[in-house]
Formats: structure tokens, C-alpha cells, sequence
């Protein structure tokens, strides 16, 4: 029959959307929830997958990069990056603006004011991310940017490209959990050089103390000597 191929595709496209709306009648979670259809494949799997974008979607591997994002202490809601302008002066198409926060007497503080990417024009080449010295800035996995308009919904604001430490741990646990190793090793080793330095700082006040006893002790006795001598002649 002409046509037959068509008319089974048809059916199945149809039975397709008929069964979504069964099943949220019915309270069953949908066949296409975001939280049910993640797809992880692994890095040395070979071979042709099909998945129903958007409703599926593959899990990113970790080295996966895209646009920048600005990072945040979850603890303390502090920011990390300190407006110090070395992402700015290293990056090739020059899209990242920063705003230095002042007092009120005019003093720069270290933190970022205002923060704009034109994600338009970048090239998600990480040199903002590895020359950053801070840690602040690293690249996203969200690559669903799709707008309506170029300027300004391309130009990435503070509010936009803030995220928590958390969600960075999310994304790239392997480089989180090297990090967070790093930063405890360089905790320890200050704390070892502070530990040095007190103990140095200590030694040194003891024998200053010990030099001024015997300076005084010294003293004494010259004086008690003088004494002696004044009572001989008197």
C-alpha cells in the first residue's frame, strides 16, 4: 500500500503524544522528565546514539567547556574574584568588562562592581579560567543560549554568571576535589611557616630576655662592687 510508511509513522508520533498526556493524568512522571532521561556515555564508548532533544539530554563529560562563569564561597557568600583584571588583559577577543567596587572616599576594593561577558564574541578558550589566580572564574556546561535578541541578552551580566562553589563541585568534582587537596596542603604549609616564624619570634624574645637578665645581673654587681670599694675608702 503507498503510503503505508507514512501513515506508521503517523500512528506513532501520535500514540507518542497521546501517551504524555495519559500519563500525567494518571500522575505517572513523564517518559521525557528531565530528571529521569540523562544519558551518560562514557568517554571511550564508540558508536550512533539518538536522543530526543530537549526532552533528553547527555550528560557533559567534566573537561566539557562553554561560556564563563564567576564563582562564589556557598559559605560565605563572598566572591572570589577581586576585579583584578587579568582575565580581561589575557583574553584573545577581548569580550570580558570589569567594574572595580569603591569606598566612599573613591578607594578600589577587591571585589567586582559590575561584570560583563559578551558571550556574542567569546571563544571558550578557558585562558580567563587558567590564568586566573583566584580560582573565581571557571568555564560552564550550559550551552543552551539560544535568544531572541543579540544586544543585550548576549552580554552576560554579574547576576547572570555568578553561580555557588556547589554547583561548581557538581560540574567538575575530579578538579574540585584537586583543588580543595591543594588548598588544604598550602593551609597546612602556612600554618607550619606561622608555626616556624612564632617559634623563631619566641626563641629570639627568650634570648633577648635572658641577655637583658644577665646585662642587669652584670650591673648589679658592678654596682655592688662600686659599693665596696666606696666603703674601703670611707
Amino acid at each position: 500500500m503507498v503510503g503505508k510508511g507514512i501513515l506508521r509513522g503517523l500512528a506513532t508520533t501520535a500514540r507518542h503524544l497521546l501517551e504524555t498526556y495519559i500519563d500525567d493524568v494518571k500522575g505517572i512522571p513523564s517518559r521525557y522528565a528531565y530528571d529521569r532521561h540523562f544519558i551518560k556515555q562514557p568517554l571511550d564508548e564508540r558508536g550512533i546514539f539518538t536522543i530526543q532533544y530537549p526532552e533528553e539530554r547527555r550528560v557533559l563529560p567534566e573537561r566539557f567547556r562553554y561560556v564563563p562563569m564567576l564563582i562564589y564561597d556557598a559559605d560565605t557568600g563572598e566572591d572570589r574574584c577581586t576585579a583584578c583584571g587579568i582575565c580581561a588583559k589575557v583574553c584573545p577577543t577581548q569580550c570580558i568588562w570589569i567594574v572595580r567596587e569603591e569606598d566612599k572616599t573613591g578607594k578600589p576594593l577587591p571585589r567586582s562592581q559590575e561584570f560583563y561577558i559578551d558571550i556574542s564574541i567569546c571563544m571558550g578558550c578557558g585562558f580567563c579560567a587558567e590564568f586566573c589566580p583566584f580560582d573565581s572564574i571557571k568555564m560552564n556546561h550550559d550551552y543552551e543560549i539560544a535568544v531572541y535578541h543579540r544586544f543585550p541578552d548576549l552580554i552576560l551580566t554579574k547576576d547572570d554568571l555568578v553561580v555557588p562553589t556547589t554547583y561548581y563541585a557538581q560540574l567538575y568534582p575530579e578538579a574540585w576535589e584537586a583543588e580543595e587537596r591543594a588548598r588544604e596542603e598550602e593551609r597546612k604549609r602556612k600554618e607550619a611557616r606561622e608555626k616556624a616564624l612564632a617559634a623563631k619570634r619566641a626563641a629570639a624574645a627568650k634570648k633577648k630576655a635572658a641577655a637583658k637578665k644577665a646585662e642587669e645581673a652584670k650591673k648589679a654587681g658592678e654596682e655592688k662592687a662600686d659599693g665596696k670599694d666606696e666603703e674601703k675608702k670611707a
